[in-house]
């Protein structure tokens, strides 16, 4: 067994409770004094060092934990600083209108050939200009913008605002 070993076990049964307790007090939870622990041990025993005695390897654990714990509540204070600024006072707006608009564009989705939903998707998702979605699907240019054409054409078709397309409708008749 390597040294560190013998002294991570060493530390871990004879001094856990009490590193266990000093982060506790330090930060007020469990948990959190248990992350503490966890963490300064896996600092300080990570690295290899000179041969220690258990009360230096504990002291030094100890200092890796305090400094781990004002680490994290100078975070937290510059982040409780910064949230006020960071959130506006404004209402939150109403997302069910969004919600219900990336449904139907779901459901048009799912009604295009699966080629057709690749050339969309790598068109507009992926950004991708016509050539190099020829080269990514092994067909020519025109295949492609043909694709193109008539998924958008049908998903025009779908998510057509029903005023509008009763609109047309009438025209049409």
């Amino acid at each position: 067994m390597a040294e560190w070993s013998r002294l991570l076990s060493k530390l871990a049964q004879e001094r856990g409770a009490e590193l266990n307790r000093y982060g506790f007090l330090l930060c007020g939870d469990r948990a959190e004094a248990a992350d503490l622990v966890q963490e300064a041990l896996v600092r300080v025993l990570s690295r290899p060092r000179r041969a220690w005695e258990l009360g230096e390897a504990e002291a030094y654990v100890r200092r890796t934990m305090l400094n781990r714990y004002l680490d994290l509540h100078r975070r937290r204070t510059r982040w409780t600083r910064a949230l006020p600024r960071l959130v506006s006072s404004a209402p939150v707006a109403d997302h069910s209108t969004d919600v219900m608009h990336q449904i139907d564009v779901m459901d048009a989705m799912r009604g295009l050939s699966p080629r057709q939903r690749a050339c969309v998707v790598l068109r507009y998702y992926e950004d991708m200009s016509t050539a190099d979605i020829a080269a990514r699907l092994g067909c020519g240019e025109g295949t492609v913008k043909r694709h193109l054409s008539d998924a958008l054409t049908r998903l025009g078709h779908r998510l057509r605002p029903s005023t509008q397309h009763d609109a047309e409708e009438r025209l049409e008749t």
